[in-house]
């Protein structure tokens, strides 16, 4: 090219081609995904890497435990074959939880990109496979070996030539072969998508090797996460939180941070030791969220790669439940990890108020159906759900949106084409939300039956049963979450169940919680909750000091909002005159 490949204007115009190849990798993958894993709730993570395997670009989309965690597998699928070398049409696989995103459900494939011999870069991908052998998803399996088919990093694919042996084993081994070989060629694909628009980008601009683009732009990412870090007060950092193990007995994280100038470590010491039931969590998993949790709360604008990676340290005791050794169980790490940006950034709340929320429901609610069709074949259905984020300081925490992980719902429409499964219920969780100046984000209620009538089971991964998400400066607490029978009692989680025919589940999702007093909160924010259902009359009396009246048909099921109305005087002899002085108006 006549311009160096440093040029601004051209790593700009190279930088904007990668995250577009990356999202057409992204693209691909999910127009070809088997399951609604993929299709519909999109855990997976895509990437670009450099011939060294340092990730360069991510797609848009993403699951922070997959795209953190792949960043560092890529590297080790690289280092087994350093000796025995690649060639082109090799494909690399493996769903070593300790190599990559913690779990034996999560697959990592990468393919190497070659122009002529040498390999310009690598695509890789890692997904939720909907089956991989074993329990069914649960935390009762005892060890890794209880949990499903372990795949060591080998050739999927070598030389172009499909390793049929193995995909042969992965269909003996699964419940749902069709979805899951389906989905690991969709991975394949995507990849070879991937590849192309690498090779036609550097045909392009003229370069042999994508190395010196990636030198620079890892290292900006750097520079600007390391200003970001420079911006804290040097010192220390802390916090400390209970969560629910599997035999409800209570497990403690305890993280602290230590700012030093333009770097920072975060160390997990004091954290509960691994333990028997599978929620335990590996360190390349409790590495991803935690610095997905630092960059959301720093600089989340800064490009995520490599270099965005190197100013954060991030430690945890071997054998500790966050840094867990083999063969420990660790289907349910997400129940763990995914508290961690939340313990990041309410240990930093000093440094950066502003910027903190409130507790969220935070872990994803995983739920893993299973039974028989009318035909008589089985069907296993996986399905992610979300209670509420926590309040932010200006704003009000967001409702049924899965933070951190991303992952998306699977429609109710799907659910009853594809499997037995009938949504009979799905709606906000009234009172869910924590009351604050700013509220939390309303849990969801979701109820379901199975129309075959004969048996079916469920393992609820879920969690924020025991310990609500917690308010933030007298904010008050979500409401805790609970999976339980109709008609009957509560379902423990992360246990597969065993449910008659005629069962009906209620799963009743966690709330985000409240931040600030909620006597502060502006009396047209709490009528807007009643009118919308948010909130009931009662509590916006109680918990808000607002009095709100109803001029309306005690019998009418739909009512309209001008049937609602302030009492100012009353709302006023509630709150009293020093609410003027805050700046709280009652017109």
């Amino acid at each position: 090219m006549s311009a160096s490949p440093l040029d601004a204007v051209a790593l700009q115009m190279i930088w904007s081609r990668l995250i577009s190849i990356a999202n057409e990798q992204q693209a691909a993958l999910i127009h070809t995904g088997f399951s609604t894993v993929l299709r519909e709730s999109e855990d997976l993570a895509c990437g670009v890497f450099d011939p060294r395997g340092l990730m360069v670009a991510q797609s848009v989309a993403g699951t922070p435990g997959h795209i953190n965690s792949m960043a560092t597998g890529v590297r080790h699928l690289l280092e087994a074959f350093e000796e025995e070398g690649l060639e082109k049409g090799d494909v690399l696989i493996t769903n070593d939880p300790w190599l990559t995103a913690g779990q034996v459900n999560d697959l990592t494939v990468a393919t190497p990109v070659f122009v002529g011999q040498r390999i310009v870069g690598m695509f890789a991908s890692t997904c939720h496979s909907p089956d991989i052998g074993g329990r069914r998803l649960s935390a009762e399996a005892r060890d890794v070996y209880e949990e499903g088919l372990r795949i060591p990093i080998m050739k999927l694919a070598r030389a172009g030539v499909l390793n049929e042996p193995l995909l042969a084993i992965i269909r003996e081994n699964v419940r749902t072969p069709e979805e899951t070989v389906g989905d690991i060629f969709a991975q394949m694909t995507s990849n070879e998508v991937g590849a192309k628009g690498l090779i036609d980008l550097l045909a392009e601009f003229d370069l042999d090797t994508l190395i010196p683009i990636a030198d620079e732009v890892m290292a900006r990412s750097e520079a600007a996460m390391r200003d970001a870090i420079s911006r804290l007060p040097d010192g220390t950092y802390t916090d400390t939180s209970p969560v629910e193990s599997a035999d409800g007995m209570p497990v403690k994280l305890r993280v602290e941070l230590t700012v030093d100038g333009d770097e920072l470590k975060v160390d997990y010491a004091g954290t509960s030791e691994q333990v028997s039931e599978g929620i335990n969590v590996v360190l390349n998993y409790t590495r991803a969220y935690t610095s997905f949790g630092i960059k959301a709360l720093l600089a989340p604008e800064v490009p995520h790669n490599e270099g965005s990676f190197r100013p954060v340290t991030v430690v945890a005791p071997e054998g500790s439940i966050l840094n867990c050794v083999p063969p420990a169980s660790v289907a349910g790490r997400s129940l763990i990890g995914h508290l961690l940006p939340g313990m990041v950034m309410r240990a930093l709340f000093s440094a950066v108020p502003d910027k903190v929320l409130a507790g969220g429901a935070e872990a994803l609610w995983i739920t893993i159906w299973g039974g028989s069709r009318d035909s008589g074949e089985g069907f296993s259905q996986t399905l992610f759900n979300s209670g509420g984020t926590g309040a932010r300081k200006e704003n009000d925490g967001l409702t049924a949106t899965c933070f951190p992980s991303g992952v998306a719902s699977v429609p109710t429409e799907v659910i009853e084409m594809i499997t037995p499964l009938k949504v009979l219920r799905r709606s906000l969780r009234e009172g869910s939300a924590g009351a604050g100046r700013t509220r939390g984000g309303h849990g969801q209620v979701i109820e379901i039956s199975n129309r075959s009538g004969m048996p079916w089971t469920l393992s609820p991964m879920i969690g924020r049963t025991t310990y609500p998400a917690a308010g933030l400066e007298g904010g008050k607490d979500g409401l805790a979450g609970a999976c339980v029978l109709e008609g009957g009692g509560p379902l423990v989680p992360k246990r597969q169940h065993v449910l008659e025919g005629d069962a009906v589940v209620r799963m009743s999702l966690p709330g985000g919680a409240g931040r600030g007093d909620p006597k502060e909160r502006n009396p047209e924010a709490v009528l807007a909750d009643v009118i919308d259902g948010y909130v009931s009359l009662e509590d916006a009396r109680e918990v808000y000091l607002v009095a709100i009246e109803y001029g309306g048909d005690e019998n009418a099921l739909v009512r309209p909002p001008g049937t609602y109305s302030i009492d100012s005087a009353e709302t006023r002899a509630l709150r009293g005159q020093a609410d003027c002085d805050q700046g709280v108006t009652v017109s």
